[in-house]
């Protein structure tokens, strides 16, 4: 087992022009911490730098910590040339190589512009401060190729990174929120791929949780908030939310449960009645790999209608992104356990960690719909030729034949219908029997999967 290092050892020595790269124990761990020195360069990146990162990151894959990344940096230093651009080339290459093996965090409390920038797509997670700014191409570059002026916040603001281009996952105030944040975080996370995520014990309270026998609206079109089941299901009601503005169709986020850390992916009826879309797609992809590197048990709790129709959509590639998901679990090897809550029809039903997926336990709802499609657009493909009246009828016959859980419970696809109200219990006794699972992998380089 490696030693733990005191806080703030430098690895090595390793201080060069703009970074600082030291050894300190953030949460309950240590961690290689790598921090951007504004004051040097504006923080521009010479070609010292990005051998510094390189080798920084390097340590944290020798000591299986993880690596953390503080920036505030202008770009590749443009005084050096080609060189600087090398350096960076070194850095990425090195972080590429802790993907999947130990956490990668970035905290950006100002600019991260150029290359450079490009770090931040190589994190699993990005915090963001008010300070913060991030585009590959600026604003004077932007207006320049399409005549569009633009300020930097518009262009990569925190807001933007947020709502619409996901790369930021989580928003803080300030630079020490984003610090405090940072701990939470690793305190819930194991140091490296080989371990299992620091436990607090069993929580003990395996109790029913009468409230959410009352989550579900009466009516099918209203909509209800996701989180309160997650949060119900949670040790304390604890539910650390990744992402929360970008696609919020799609609750993603860790959670404690009986003590063990498990993330949580959930469709929002609040947001587009919980259609997935691309962003969606991308969202829960990003998270499930997350959480199968890091061994931690998914829980996913399904309510959704199918996929956002839509020509630009299906022009941007529906397909191909709505595969991501699907990718995702399929490949997915820790334990995973399924909960429909209402809607789950077509191919939204399937991607949503469906049986056929290869989730261990699959429960539902007594008010689970599970079908090709709702039933007013069966009576309509099967029907079409009847009168009004004819097809409100088939309508209501099709729902109570075929917009139930018991057909699926029938067939196998789902194990068990439970009560709302029992779900924390079922899913805390499904996770201790999961907890030894083991899995063969196929020998193979890597899989390759619908990017």
């Amino acid at each position: 087992m490696t030693a733990r290092p005191e806080r703030g050892v430098p690895l090595r020595g390793l201080v060069s022009g703009s970074i600082r790269a030291t050894v300190e124990h953030r949460g309950n761990r240590s961690a290689v911490v790598v921090r951007s020195l504004a004051t040097e360069h504006r923080g521009a990146l010479t070609p010292e730098d990005g051998e510094t990162i390189k080798v920084a990151a390097g340590q944290a894959c020798e000591l299986r910590i993880p690596l953390v990344l503080v920036l505030a940096t202008s770009g590749a230093d443009v005084s050096e040339g080609v060189v600087s651009l090398h350096g960076w080339g070194l850095a990425a290459r090195a972080i590429t190589a802790c993907s999947g093996l130990v956490p990668i965090v970035a905290l950006v409390d100002g600019p991260a512009l150029s290359g450079p920038a490009l770090l931040l797509g190589l994190a699993d997670v990005v915090i963001m401060t008010p300070a913060a700014y991030a585009f590959v191409s600026g604003p004077a570059m932007v207006e320049e190729f399409t005549g569009i002026r633009i300020g930097r916040e518009q262009l990569g603001g925190v807001a933007v990174h947020a709502r619409a281009s996901g790369l930021c996952t989580f928003e803080v105030a300030s630079l020490g929120e984003g610090l405090d944040l940072l701990d939470q975080l690793l305190a819930w996370l194991p140091g490296n791929t080989d371990e299992l995520a620091p436990g607090s014990g069993p929580d003990g309270d395996d109790n029913d949780r009468p409230e959410l026998n009352q989550v579900i609206p009466g009516r099918a079109t209203s909509s209800y908030d996701v989180r309160r089941v997650a949060e119900v299901l949670a040790d304390d009601g604890d539910l650390l939310e990744f992402g929360p503005r970008w696609s919020p169709q799609l609750v993603t986020g860790l959670a404690r449960i009986d003590g063990r850390t498990v993330g949580v992916v959930a469709n929002q009826p609040q947001a587009l009645a919980g259609t997935l879309d691309i962003g969606a797609s991308q969202k829960g992809a990003r998270f499930v790999r997350f959480c199968d590197a890091f061994n931690l048990p998914i829980v996913t709790l399904v309510d959704t209608p199918g996929f956002l129709p839509g020509k630009d959509l299906e022009w941007r590639g529906m397909i191909r992104h709505g595969a991501e998901l699907a990718f995702a679990y399929a490949e997915a090897t820790v334990p995973r356990i399924c909960v429909i809550l209402r809607k789950a029809f077509g191919g939204a039903y399937i991607v949503m960690d469906s049986k056929g997926l290869g989730n261990d336990l699959c429960f539902a709802w007594p008010s689970a719909e599970i079908a090709v499609m709702g039933a007013q657009g069966a009576a309509q493909i099967l029907y079409r030729q009847a009168t009004a009246e004819v097809r409100i009828e088939r309508e209501a016959e099709y729902a109570e034949r075929f917009l139930t859980p018991w057909q699926a419970a029938e067939r196998g696809f789902v194990d068990a219908v439970i009560t709302p109200g029992e779900t924390r219990s079922v899913v805390i006794r499904s996770l201790r029997a999961l907890a030894t699972t083991r899995e063969h992998l196929p020998a193979r380089k890597h899989t390759i999967g619908p990017l």
